[in-house]
């Protein structure tokens, strides 16, 4: 479909409707950006799982497209996904990993089109399809340079992981098992405040953004 402008979609099923074929369309370059690998998949895909319609379809690797993927640290949050980026890569795409937060969600497509992902809310999310050549080229420039300054997907799987020692490990692995902060203190023989530290520190030493992720991500390391 073609547009002229600026067009605002709300919602996951419309951006499927009515951009979807833009996505698989891509012939020279395919930019994204996203925390995660909900945005631009999952969060779309989950409303046609009726299978009434089509999931997103991502452009097919051919000769000559370039596809460029960068993502935040949280798309490392557990096994599960780190093996959905493992196959993305292998399926083509340069997959890297930022450890800074992307400034915008956003797919650029043959620097022609760009897509950008609202903030997240408690109604529909909103995708903003522009064909402004100005805009688009700078909503690339950022994306791409933040994709160049991640870090490759290989080295970011390899340092996902830090060494700890046994006590860090007890900590992550009653996180993992859901334990309250009164039952893991209990079970390592700590007080409760020395428990909720060590967390904390836990927590931002394996770069995750829950309790539950935390313990996932070391999970039988």
């Amino acid at each position: 479909m073609e547009w002229e402008g600026v067009v605002t979609l709300r919602g996951e099923r419309e951006l499927v409707l009515r951009a979807g074929d833009l996505f698989a369309a891509a012939r020279e370059e395919f930019l994204c950006g996203a925390a995660d690998l909900v945005t631009w998949s999952g969060g779309v895909n989950a409303v046609f799982a009726d299978g009434k319609r089509p999931p997103l379809r991502k452009p097919a690797p051919r000769d000559g497209l370039a596809m460029r993927k960068v993502y935040t640290r949280q798309a490392l949050g557990d096994p599960y996904s780190e093996r959905r980026l493992a196959a993305i890569a292998a399926s083509g795409a340069d997959v890297r990993i930022s450890s800074a937060p992307l400034a915008r969600e956003a797919v650029v497509i043959d620097r022609r089109i760009a897509v950008l992902a609202g903030a997240e809310s408690r109604g529909p999310r909103t995708y903003t399809v522009v064909r402004v050549p100005e805009v688009v080229d700078g909503v690339r420039s950022l994306l791409y340079a933040t994709w160049e300054a991640a870090q490759p997907l290989a080295d970011a799987l390899r340092a996902s992981v830090p060494a700890l020692d046994e006590e860090a490990r007890l900590v992550l692995r009653a996180l993992s098992d859901g334990l309250t902060d009164e039952a893991g203190a209990r079970r390592l023989g700590m007080s409760l405040r020395t428990y909720r530290r060590r967390v904390a520190e836990l927590m931002a030493e394996v770069g995750a953004t829950s309790r539950f992720q935390a313990g996932v991500r070391v999970r039988g390391a």
